[in-house]
């Protein structure tokens, strides 16, 4: 079985979401950063199902001031914000589940390339580069426990989030021009990569970021017919 969670004015639109699935699976609410709404999932948990097999890591968030064109206008308060909320909670999310997962398990978080710098991501690029190590250092940790820890790094993807970065419309064209397949990134293929790293397919995989963004990750130098000026992609 599938449990959701979200809070705030996103879990109204969860609890939407969830009503188009078939079976209908529970939404829980949880804020990632309120320990008596970790406490209730957890013991929730253990009481109807007693185990947890999987468990998706689809939290981040970052002020304002984290994004945008001015790197140094955040101060700390705004990035300990982003920091915690977008690459800590994967350690909080595991302290939920770790007891859960009895016989072995998967946690699998969403990130972003991390890698390199991009325009107007500024401090939420930290926070996943966070993020990711994050997911190495907790599958080394909770490897002997039979649980595997992964990250899913999917190219541009047109989401709610995605429409608070400033810089967006670029990405997203400057991808479909220079990823190896010449398009974006499909949610059918960040869809499929999850499944596989939740599953028992993916058993001897932990500590990866799988890259799902059309080979984009892969292309040093796009071909000449894919740049940017040929492709009428304007640098951001």
């Amino acid at each position: 079985e599938i449990v959701l969670t979200s809070f705030g004015r996103a879990l109204r639109l969860t609890e939407r979401t969830a009503r188009k699935l078939d079976p209908v699976p529970e939404v829980l609410e949880l804020d990632i950063s309120n320990a008596d709404h970790a406490v209730a999932i957890t013991e929730h948990l253990a009481n109807r199902w007693g185990r947890v097999d999987g468990a998706l890591h689809a939290i981040g968030f970052a002020p304002e001031a984290c994004l945008g064109d001015d790197f140094f206008g955040a101060t700390w308060d705004d990035v300990s914000v982003a920091v915690e909320v977008s690459a800590y909670s994967l350690r909080s999310l595991a302290d939920i589940v770790r007891p859960l997962m009895t016989d072995g398990g998967s946690l699998l978080g969403l990130t972003f390339d991390a890698t390199v710098a991009w325009p107007a991501y500024n401090w939420m690029g930290v926070a996943k580069a966070a993020l990711e190590a994050c997911t190495r250092y907790i599958a080394a940790d909770l490897g002997p426990r039979g649980i595997r820890v992964n990250a899913i790094s999917a190219g541009p993807i047109k989401t709610l989030a995605a429409a608070g970065i400033g810089s967006g419309r670029h990405m997203f064209r400057f991808n479909k021009a220079a990823s190896a397949l010449r398009d974006n990134t499909d949610l059918r293929g960040v869809a499929g990569a999850a499944l596989y790293l939740l599953s028992d397919l993916g058993l001897s995989c932990t500590g990866e970021t799988h890259h799902v963004d059309g080979g984009f990750h892969a292309i040093g130098m796009p071909q000449e017919d894919a740049m940017p000026e040929a492709s009428g992609v304007q640098p951001s």
